[in-house]
């Protein structure tokens, strides 16, 4: 018996956008439920999406405060947020009200396969939470705090630690400067500190610190840590 459609609920009051996305994501199998306004949106919610594709620029109900709404009344569903290019702060914003990932129009519809893709992984990683985290020549053991890349051991100082075991728990996922403060320390301290352990965590576990391929930089909104392929 085959397993029923993954819903995406496609909230954008754009027609070609929708279409577009209609097609690209029937084409992979998804059931598409559309929304061209909030008030829409939120009457959809009662259908149960297994993920939320949201345009932040609605015309009846601003997108920030739908998503508050949205999260409101589901805390974990995963939500990727359209955004207009160059708009760090709306990003920042969405992302600090619980979306999960965000792309930038225009996109191509790979990218933002790959961004659902991801977004599925890591809510089925935060139900399961796997004790080992495997992503190319990194691994990390969350149980026996052991850090690997390759066969060689990784020595962290607890706070380089702790700043990887918040990026392994949110693989996948863009997580502000804000955020990671808050985890690591508090929303008040310099988010010099952050870059500082970022770039000393990078020097240990990349084997090129100049070009990461394992803790990636969101420009001007925070990093994300290279989800298992």
């Amino acid at each position: 018996m085959n397993a029923p459609p993954i819903k995406v609920l496609v909230i954008d009051d754009e027609p070609p956008i929708r279409k577009l996305l209609r097609m690209g994501l029937a084409t992979k199998g998804y059931e598409v439920l559309e929304a061209p306004s909030g008030k829409v949106a939120l009457e959809l919610l009662a259908e149960n999406p297994a993920l939320i594709i949201l345009d932040l620029g609605l015309p009846d109900i601003q997108g920030h405060e739908l998503l508050r709404t949205i999260r409101a009344r589901n805390d974990s569903v995963p939500v990727v947020v359209l955004s207009s290019r160059g708009d760090e702060a709306g990003k920042v914003q969405a992302l600090d009200l619980g979306a999960d990932d965000y792309v930038t129009k225009p996109f191509g519809m790979d990218e933002l396969l790959a961004r659902l893709r991801a977004a599925l992984r890591h809510q089925l990683q935060v139900q399961g939470e796997r004790p080992i985290f495997r992503s190319g020549d990194l691994s990390v053991d969350l149980v026996r705090r052991i850090v690997k890349v390759g066969d060689r051991d990784i020595k962290l100082s607890p706070k380089e630690y702790e700043l990887l075991r918040v990026l392994v728990q949110h693989a996948g996922k863009v997580l502000t400067h804000r955020f990671l403060l808050k985890e690591l320390w508090d929303e008040l301290t310099d988010a010099q500190y952050l870059r500082v352990y970022v770039r000393q965590l990078r020097q240990k576990i990349e084997a090129d610190p100049e070009r990461p391929h394992h803790v990636l930089t969101e420009t001007g909104i925070g990093y994300r840590l290279r989800a298992p392929d």
